[in-house]
């Protein structure tokens, strides 16, 4: 974890595919990591806009996956990435997945509005604000020459990239469940069977996996990680926070887990060995080794940049703990930690060090439940560090991971027994759009079924909804690669 680093400019409103290709990636310190190799799209029914998952990047002429999440921007002719911890392994696509660059341009689709066939030359990938990427923009030419006009489309104005909806694949169904926020997509996959679940869960990408796994019961947890391909297995564990793949990993056996850990790259598998060992019921069993961590001399403006990570918690996200070097877990010299409230108020130039808050009293990593419970309760806090015998900060406790160990172990697979049904029924309402592609009736029991496995209807349903696009045209050229 980079404690600072030259401010990055906000992402560009709008980057064309064809620009992207042959760029270097740079990590957060300006070190090369690679060249771009493709975009990483996953389409959906209808005209809605595809998901943007990451981008393929050529590393020593070996293709690896970069989740966009980890993209900070793309600025002086390079891609910035926001960490230097990456998946070595090499990119293969999977089920879902559509490669830009590959597999859609120069593909001939029909401009909805005219009813003219035309070629697709470029696409534009936007930002929008959960922090996602989406594919929003086509630019196409009229004509089969490169001489015919070329002009620049929302996605919802051509048709002929749509998801083959004749039958309900993983694909289809992911497509189906793309709007569905963790929680909800795991009250889903609840209820499916069982060869329904592990081809629904081997379809999502990493991140996706790790969000939906964190939020089942342990035992699904186990069930859906065993029916992965053991690479596969190492890449969501990876994408999973340390706290969380720990506590997998517990619910394995030992000769499993290890197994899975040699997998895994050595920079995620480190803070995962490190909380495995500690008991379950203690600050080092609870906590996670990957906070918000910043030198004394960073700004207060760095730290706001920082917390406004998308992938943050809450709790996470509500103060910043600064630290001598290194500023990895376990760290150097603990100095004490800045509020979100207190950053709030100082000017954007102020350094971190002048706000600390050095009285908040850290917890041991062999410090009880109980005792944190009370500890967090008495001081009216969201997160407490936790600092071994040296005065390093091995990690944090939220409270949502003492919340998490102190409610029964059935919790979550009683949560969702009981919220299944409400699910279905709301979902059913409230999305519409995608349903309707797979021939949603008045039934809410019928489209469940559906989802579960049933065909759907031959009649397609309306479009989705469309994508608002500023006019921005691409470079003319030629669309190969």
């Amino acid at each position: 974890m980079t404690a600072t680093g030259a401010q990055r400019t906000p992402a560009p409103v709008r980057v064309y595919c064809r620009r992207l290709h042959g760029l270097l990636v740079l990590d957060p310190n300006g070190d090369q990591v690679g060249r771009v190799r493709d975009v990483v799209v996953t389409l959906r029914p209808g005209h809605a806009a595809p998901r943007v998952l990451g981008l393929a990047v050529d590393v020593q002429h070996r293709p690896i996956f970069v989740a966009m999440g980890r993209v900070t921007g793309v600025e002086s002719g390079a891609v910035i990435l926001s960490s230097a911890r990456l998946s070595w392994r090499r990119f293969a696509q999977r089920a879902g997945e559509t490669l830009v660059l590959g597999e859609l341009l120069d593909r001939r689709v029909t401009e909805v509005s005219s009813g003219k066939e035309v070629t697709v030359v470029d696409a534009a990938i936007a930002p929008i604000r959960s922090g996602e990427w989406i594919l929003d923009q086509v630019a196409v030419r009229v004509g089969r020459g490169r001489r015919g006009d070329m002009r620049t489309v929302g996605w919802d104005e051509v048709s002929g990239f749509s998801l083959q909806e004749d039958g309900q694949g993983a694909a289809n169904l992911l497509a189906a469940f793309e709007k569905l926020r963790p929680a909800d997509l795991a009250s889903m996959l609840h209820d499916l069977s069982h060869k329904r679940r592990a081809e629904v869960a081997a379809a999502l990408d990493d991140e996706r996996l790790a969000d939906v796994l964190e939020e089942l019961p342990e035992d699904e947890q186990v069930e859906l990680l065993g029916g992965l391909a053991e690479d596969r297995a190492a890449d969501v564990l990876e994408a999973m926070g340390p706290d969380d793949a720990a506590d997998l990993l517990g619910e394995l056996p030992a000769e499993d887990a290890e197994r899975l850990l040699r997998l895994m790259d050595p920079e995620e598998a480190g803070p995962v060995r490190q909380l495995l060992r500690y008991a379950d019921d203690t600050a080092g069993g609870l906590m996670t080794s990957e906070p918000v961590i910043l030198a004394p001399n960073a700004s207060v403006a760095e730290a706001l940049a920082r917390v406004r990570a998308p992938e943050l918690s809450p709790a996470l996200a509500a103060q910043v703990y600064v630290v001598r070097p290194p500023y990895e877990t376990p760290t150097g010299r603990y100095l004490g930690l800045a509020h979100f409230q207190r950053l709030l108020r100082e000017p954007p130039a102020t350094l971190i060090g002048a706000v600390i808050d050095a009285d908040v009293r850290p917890l041991r990593p062999d410090t009880h439940l109980a005792e944190v419970t009370r500890h967090l309760a008495s001081y009216n806090l969201v997160a407490a560090p936790v600092l071994d015998d040296a005065g390093r900060l091995v990690g944090v406790v939220t409270v949502d991971d003492v919340l998490d160990h102190l409610l029964p172990p059935d919790w979550r697979e009683r949560q969702l027994d009981d919220d299944v049904e409400h699910r279905a029924a709301e979902e059913a309402t409230t999305l519409d759009d995608d349903f309707d592609d797979f021939g949603r009736s008045d039934d809410p029991e019928r489209d469940r079924a559906q989802l579960a496995g049933d065909p759907p209807p031959d009649e397609p349903g309306p479009d989705g909804p469309g994508v608002e696009r500023a006019d921005l045209e691409p470079e003319d050229g030629d669309p190969g690669r």
